[in-house]
């Protein structure tokens, strides 16, 4: 099967289970955690829990890394599912191109918990590192979706709590503006088999139910951005939410930040999580380590 047989499968999978307003979210959350439990982790991975204050976590490692070099990484799902466990083979894939030692958090989830609890979950984590003798300097912070808005928020908190910056930030298709406004909300309405307009309404409201007073915490795309260090953003062509990494990267280099912006073509959101199969998944985790070696090196 070529790749283009192998991208049209797996959309054509997704179409087959389409989001819906009538599914509650226990079972949109066991929905991920099956589906992600079926992919397999790269060779040499390993995992351990560890507890940062009252937040779990796990370190992931995968094939020969420099310990003193870590990335911090939120995983996706809309501030109310995902967990270490569905983010574990993409984290494991970028440890191993990076070279780096992965902290993934469970940060926790809206509706039981609400915004601010996701990003001050995101701080406490990044002021653990700094506790536990990692400087700054050897520090990458990431997340993919929600998790890429809250790496991007991260930076913003840290900047208005006057800590050091960290070397550089990797935002996965981020979901910078809760708000939805972006224009490919509408004309990749029918390209995106994942993500849709009604869909992050209905989450951005769980998460943020204040919308009339949103803040750059939540929607990272309405924050000051000048002093925040170098990024990669990677989003998919055929995503909805193209728009959110497409207008941050613009803001971005307006206010002098030293960003890179990829765009993947034809990739729907989420697409890093078939590594295994999708030959521009593959790609573009060479292309995260590829980013992060050269800012360590």
């Amino acid at each position: 099967m070529n790749q283009k047989e192998i991208l049209r499968n797996i959309i054509e999978i997704k179409r087959k289970n389409p989001y819906s307003e009538k599914k509650t979210i226990d079972q949109l959350r066991k929905e991920t955690e099956n589906t992600t439990a079926l992919i397999p982790l790269p060779k040499s991975t390993k995992y351990k829990n560890v507890k940062v204050e009252n937040i779990e976590a796990e370190w992931i490692t995968c094939g020969d890394i420099d310990k003193n070099k870590v990335f911090l990484f939120m995983h996706g799902g809309g501030y109310y599912r995902g967990s270490v466990a569905t983010s574990r083979a993409v984290v494991a894939r970028i440890s191993k191109e990076a070279k780096v030692k992965c902290l993934s958090i469970d940060y926790r989830l809206a509706p039981e918990y609400p915004f601010p609890a996701a990003i001050d979950d995101t701080f406490l984590t990044y002021k653990w590192l700094l506790n536990e003798g990692v400087d700054p300097q050897n520090i990458i912070v990431s997340g993919q979706s929600a998790g890429g808005g809250l790496c991007l928020a991260l930076l913003l908190k840290i900047k208005e709590n006057n800590f050091s910056q960290p070397l550089g930030a990797v935002a996965l298709s981020p979901w910078t503006d809760l708000s939805q406004t972006g224009k490919t909300m509408v004309t990749n309405k029918k390209n995106d088999p994942i993500i849709s307009k009604k869909y992050l309404d209905r989450f951005a409201k769980l998460y943020f139910p204040n919308s009339n007073n949103m803040s750059h915490l939540a929607s990272p795309i309405i924050g000051e951005l000048s002093g925040l260090p170098n990024m990669l953003i990677q989003v998919g062509s055929a995503e909805t939410m193209l728009d959110d990494s497409k207008r941050f990267y613009e803001k971005a280099k307006k206010a002098n930040v030293n960003a890179k912006f990829e765009i993947w073509e034809d990739m729907f959101h989420g697409w890093h999580s078939y590594a295994h199969i999708l030959k521009d998944a593959e790609k573009a985790i060479i292309s995260i380590g590829k980013f992060c070696r050269k800012l360590i090196n």
